[in-house]
């Protein structure tokens, strides 16, 4: 209740700052935020390593169906959250370079947990999630395949963290 609180407030103080002070919003606020807010009782991965070899990983989507149909990372595969169910990793192997993300990476620490539990080898949560991948200007996919710049932001006060892209509320 406490962190939550803390996650709050910090949030409220961003929502008010200028356009000038957006890069440390970004850099120190949104890192704040993050360490406040994760555990970080799993192996965790940035989105630039993410990115240096995604062909190497599989990228498991933990947020909710409406969210992934937005747009997800490319070859994404989506697990849900408050309805996940492990039987949706039929076929990826326990010893699978997987890489987990939500909107931030809190949702999406829960279910590498989950997966960590279920004997998952090599998973990493990804830091700062989607917003953080996007925002360091890797591209995300709509249903039909296609890059686009829409992302959808969760909330419009979560969505402060995303800078770049097109934010979707619905």
């Amino acid at each position: 209740m406490r962190t939550l609180k803390a996650v709050l407030l910090i949030m409220i103080s961003v929502s008010s700052l200028t356009a000038c002070g957006q890069k440390m919003v970004q850099s120190g606020t949104y890192n704040f935020m993050l360490k406040t807010l994760l555990k970080n009782d799993v192996p965790v991965i940035s989105a630039k390593e993410a990115n240096k070899d995604k062909s190497s990983f599989v990228f498991l989507d933990s947020r909710e169906k409406p969210e992934f149909e937005v747009s997800h990372i490319k070859n994404a595969t989506w697990v849900g959250f408050d309805d996940f169910d492990i039987n949706r990793l039929k076929g990826i192997s326990k010893n699978q370079k997987i890489i987990v993300y939500c909107s931030v990476g809190a949702r999406s620490e829960k279910i590498t947990e989950k997966l960590v539990n279920a004997g998952y080898q090599n998973i990493h949560n990804m830091y700062g999630g989607i917003f953080e991948w996007v925002n360091e200007g890797f591209p995300v996919y709509n249903m039909q395949g296609k890059q686009t710049d829409q992302v959808h932001a969760y909330s419009k006060t979560w969505g402060i963290w995303l800078k770049k892209g097109q934010k979707v509320y619905e």
